[in-house]
């Protein structure tokens, strides 16, 4: 059921959000190429959904991949990223937000570096590609 936010807007959100501001990558793809890079940081993040900031605005519908910088450390010693495989859900200016359909926890060098080339986003199109396979049957079982 919706709660409201004291300012009387309704919460549309079924999950619970967390105010967490890291610094993140992000892989914008489309069909099979990954058009756009960059490095922004988290606004907040819930189980379902992450909302940041960029340099730009992102189209709805896109695939993308955010690589997180984590703020624990596994074992008190080794530093995390969280990477998440989602859509862009709306942006608007430098604010987005995007589903978070799968993710991961990594390991990660000693420094988190926020501009790094475009490589390739193998993972982002496999991903991107059996989530389209998925929808597919989704649609044709309906």
């Amino acid at each position: 059921m919706p709660t409201k936010k004291s300012s009387g807007n309704p919460e549309r959100r079924a999950k619970t959000r967390f105010p967490l501001q890291r610094e993140l990558r992000y892989k914008l793809l489309e069909e099979t190429s990954v058009i756009e890079a960059g490095a922004g940081y988290t606004l907040n993040i819930s189980s379902g959904g992450a909302a940041f900031c960029v340099d730009g605005e992102l189209k709805p519908g896109a695939f993308i991949e955010l690589s997180i910088s984590w703020p624990v450390l596994l074992d008190d010693r080794c530093p995390m990223q969280l990477i998440v495989y989602g859509r862009i859900l709306r942006s608007a200016g430098r604010r987005s937000a995007c589903t978070i359909d799968r993710y991961e926890f990594r390991t990660q060098g000693r420094t988190f570096q926020a501009h790094s080339t475009v490589r390739n986003g193998s993972m982002l199109v496999r991903w991107a590609d059996s989530w389209n396979k998925e929808s597919a049957k989704m649609h044709a079982a309906v």
